[in-house]
């Protein structure tokens, strides 16, 4: 086991490098760096002024340079003006050059800074990933259980009524995308003028004119109920279809093998022979679905979060993209490849565990 973690500790370490590289290329291409001076600059900057704004701040250094001095291996860059200030990468403003470091970069904690939110990049992901992580552990706990149900349900009850119903309400909502469902419910649940607001509001069961809101910005000061709703439903709803189809599947593989017979023909009572012998062998492969959820999670409430207006890391990768924010963009870029990287060895590893019949060569 200690083998197998230590190379797959190799291996992600050269994916990150492979992946953290090409997000560093896309986002310093020519182009993203003449916006980014023009923006930093004036809009009317010349070609020559973009280019030395450029030779300035270190940009006209050759791809494989800035990407170590972003990295923190190679020694940052330094530019000496006419009137002899000296700036730098690793250089403050109004720090003497001569005791600033060396290097600065990820492996220093130097993240460098938003150019859109005036605040060093790791203020800014660390408050994003605090309420996105609100937001992905109330999704989880709402989606795990019932898909685990739903899916064992519907596996232990191949062909019957309750099967085809459970199975058609998963493929249902797995087929759904976010942004659909989402505009449903807001319209459904959310909305003063049109879905069940207006009627339970008129009949005088809610107070307000919503009976949920349709928006969660509230929820970056207080979680509530009816303001942290409608996006965890949102999200849990495409997974909870998902997850399910993959436990039904496994489910009804399980309840087919020959010691779930044996256990029947001995007259083991029902419940018994799901709680003790089916559903653990079952869950194996479930497991690594909602192991492998958590990077989708991160990634997939771009949509979500933009869509209920909630600032957490979707939210803030659509900003630092849409307003060309270099580091920013890099910085979440570091994050999502770490949360994918490191669910997939602890998926790899809990597989390994749950399932004995593994060997490790």
């Amino acid at each position: 086991m200690l083998l197998f973690t230590l190379r797959r500790l190799g291996v992600m370490l050269l994916t990150a490098l492979a992946l953290t590289f090409v997000v560093f290329f896309m986002t310093n291409l020519p182009p993203n760096l003449e916006k980014l001076a023009k923006s930093e600059g004036s809009v009317r900057m010349s070609d020559e002024d973009v280019t030395l704004w450029l030779d300035r701040n270190g940009f006209s250094r050759h791809i494989s340079l800035r990407y170590g001095e972003w990295l923190g291996v190679v020694p940052g860059w330094t530019h000496e003006a006419a009137d002899g200030t000296i700036s730098g990468r690793c250089i403050a403003r109004g720090e003497d050059a001569a005791t600033a470091p060396a290097r600065c970069g990820i492996l220093q904690g130097f993240w460098g800074q938003s150019t859109v939110f005036k605040q060093p990049v790791t203020e800014i992901l660390s408050r994003s990933l605090g309420a996105t992580g609100w937001l992905m552990l109330w999704v989880m706990i709402v989606m795990v259980p019932t898909s685990l149900l739903l899916g064992v349900l519907s596996g232990m009850r191949e062909g019957t009524r309750t099967d085809r119903v459970l199975s058609t309400f998963a493929i249902a909502s797995t087929a759904t995308p976010e942004y659909v469902s989402g505009v449903i419910l807001i319209a459904v649940l959310g909305s003063a003028t049109a879905g069940l607001s207006p009627i339970l509001y008129e009949w005088g069961w809610i107070e307000g004119r919503t009976l949920f809101q349709g928006t969660a910005t509230s929820a970056m000061d207080k979680i509530t109920f009816w303001n942290f709703a409608l996006p965890v439903i949102t999200i849990a709803l495409y997974g909870i279809g998902y997850i399910a189809r993959m436990t039904r599947a496994s489910m009804t593989e399980v309840m087919t093998q020959q010691y779930i017979r044996t256990a029947r023909l001995k007259g083991v009572a029902f419940r018994t022979i799901i709680l003790r012998h089916a559903l653990r062998n079952a869950l194996i492969a479930p497991f690594t679905v909602i192991m492998l959820q958590f990077p989708w999670l991160l990634n997939g409430v771009v949509i979500v979060e933009t869509l209920f207006n909630y600032k957490g890391f979707g939210w803030t990768l659509v900003q630092a993209a849409g307003n060309n924010d270099i580091q920013l963009l890099l910085g979440c870029s570091v994050v999502a490849v770490f949360v994918v990287l490191v669910t997939q060895l602890i998926s790899d590893i809990g597989y390994v565990f749950l399932n004995p019949r593994i060997r490790l060569s």
